[in-house]
């Protein structure tokens, strides 16, 4: 059991410490000399041993007494700066969030202000990387994963909405000299691959009902950002997952060459803690983000 003396004694005495009077010390915390005398006899009293010793009308710190003093002023310094630092942050929580990286670039963080605009007292903090982190351990709030999860005990997985699969291009490339006009069209086109996507480009030309494109040619990453970054430079067509050149779409720096029937399937799953899904700051977040992505499926 901690052995804590009065707090409003422990104040009395440092600002008589310091000051070097109980006048002081009452003018400074405004009360009366009598009642700073009063809360330092009662210290006294109960850490069983002299603090000051009293001379006529001045009062004296004793050796203990001095000793004392300087840890409680280190001690009142640090109760300081924590409420400095509190102060400067000015919010009230921080919500840590770890996403796969194509998904915190392309889509994440253009939408994190319009969630920080409806939570003003909570900051976030947006790590990125592929490997899963240990949310019981304390590594994260939140861990946006890739493909198929296997989370851990105590862990929920929801499934973000179905994402469409689509084939993308600058449109410099659907224009040119070889117009993109239809899937088989692609033969003519160099294609850039994606080496970690869950539809590769056979997948997608088997669902095209397109045969005969080869598919050994073509620069291979193993991020989508940098896939998309490659479609939009005029590289050549990259497979993608709409929700991720959302915004390439809106501005017109990327176009989905035809229409067609695209593969459609679960991509990216939110992981949290199921014991503290009803946390204000979890609850918060989840219900933002299954807003933002309804909006960008309709």
């Amino acid at each position: 059991m901690q052995r804590i003396p009065s707090l409003k004694a422990i104040q009395a005495f440092e600002s008589a410490a310091r000051l070097g009077s109980f006048a002081a010390a009452a003018e400074e915390l405004l009360v009366s000399p009598s009642a700073i005398s009063h809360q330092i006899r009662l210290l006294e009293r109960e850490i069983g041993i002299s603090l000051f010793h009293r001379v006529h009308r001045s009062v004296l710190l004793t050796d203990v007494g001095r000793r004392y003093a300087e840890q409680i002023a280190e001690a009142f310094g640090g109760i300081e700066a924590a409420t400095r630092s509190i102060e400067r942050r000015g919010k009230s929580d921080i919500l840590t969030i770890h996403s796969v990286p194509s998904l915190a670039s392309q889509w994440l963080m253009p939408r994190l202000s319009r969630f920080s605009a409806s939570q003003p007292d909570i900051d976030i903090r947006l790590n990125a990387s592929v490997p899963m982190v240990d949310l019981a351990a304390g590594g994260a709030d939140f861990d946006i994963h890739y493909g198929m999860a296997f989370p851990a005990s105590g862990v929920e997985a929801m499934p973000f909405p179905e994402e469409t699969i689509v084939a993308c291009c600058a449109p410099s490339l659907r224009d040119g000299a070889n117009p993109i006009r239809e899937p088989a069209d692609l033969r003519f086109h160099t294609l850039i691959h994606s080496e970690v996507n869950l539809v590769s480009w056979r997948d997608w030309f088997r669902f095209a009902g397109v045969e005969g494109v080869d598919l050994k040619r073509g620069p291979r990453f193993d991020r989508s950002f940098m896939a998309i970054s490659a479609a939009m430079d005029g590289v050549g067509v990259a497979l993608e997952s709409r929700l991720l050149i959302q915004k390439e779409l809106e501005t017109g720096r990327l176009v989905t060459p035809f229409a067609l029937d695209s593969p459609r399937l679960v991509c990216h799953r939110l992981l949290f803690l199921r014991s503290k899904a009803q946390v204000p700051k979890i609850k918060a977040f989840r219900d933002w983000l299954f807003a933002e992505l309804n909006a960008a499926n309709s």
